[in-house]
């Protein structure tokens, strides 16, 4: 069995390069990690990237760091309004910054169809507004629907409360929102995680996300145990 666990956040995310896109996990305030952000806003010659978050950093110094930096091209999210996301508002404006931002349904229902192999999939989301432009358009037995496409990234940065040495994956509140599924719809997961236990340790039952997600596991310094 391959021991994922990486020696560093350093480490974890050395292999990104410049133009790739990546999921980063988190609700508000919860779930973010924070570490893994950091270690990436180190690698100063790293630009041009997208990030996929729920709540476009929700006020996260490495992720709004990164953003204010320009390394950041793009942005998708569902609400990007967060306290200290000003900057978001200005590079935007000042047309360096693209922030695509949809329905919460929407976004975690694509990336839950990339991950799954399926491919689009009609919503009634959004249908008849704005958000509906350049998007297929039908109606089904008389309902009015949009076609939205599978979201797929290179990375995905996600929190787990604990994980053992396979990459299994536990989760605690609010770390299980996003992060299930963006396992599943990204090429590499790395993941940053509160306690690492030998593999076995966990009891499968309580295992959200199977090793077979995951790439690579780095703990957590501040909960190191």
């Amino acid at each position: 069995m391959q021991d994922k666990v990486i020696a560093s956040a350093a480490e974890a995310v050395a292999d990104i390069r410049s133009g790739a896109s990546i999921f980063v996990g988190g609700f508000g305030g919860s779930g973010i990690p924070t570490q893994l952000l950091a270690a990436l806003l180190a690698r100063t010659s790293v630009t041009d990237l997208t990030l996929v978050n729920n709540n476009a950093g929700a006020g996260d110094a490495s992720f709004v760091a990164l953003v204010r930096a320009g390394r950041v091209r793009r942005i998708v999210c569902s609400y990007p309004r967060m306290p200290g996301s000003e900057v978001l508002r200005e590079l935007v404006l000042a047309g360096k910054l693209q922030v695509d931002v949809m329905p919460q349904g929407t976004l975690v229902e694509r990336i839950r169809a990339a991950g799954a192999g399926l491919g689009p999939f009609f919503t009634p989301t959004g249908y008849g507004t704005p958000f509906a432009s350049g998007k297929e358009s039908r109606v089904i037995n008389g309902r009015g629907y949009i076609l939205e496409q599978p979201l797929h990234a290179d990375y995905a940065f996600i929190n787990a409360w604990r994980a053992d040495r396979l990459g299994n994956l536990e989760y605690r509140y609010a770390q299980r929102n996003f992060g299930p599924v963006m396992c599943t719809a990204a090429k590499t997961t790395i993941v940053e995680a509160d306690t690492i236990v030998a593999t076995g340790a966990l009891d499968p039952c309580h295992i959200v996300t199977a090793s077979v997600f995951v790439s690579r596991v780095v703990r957590r310094e501040s909960c190191a145990t």
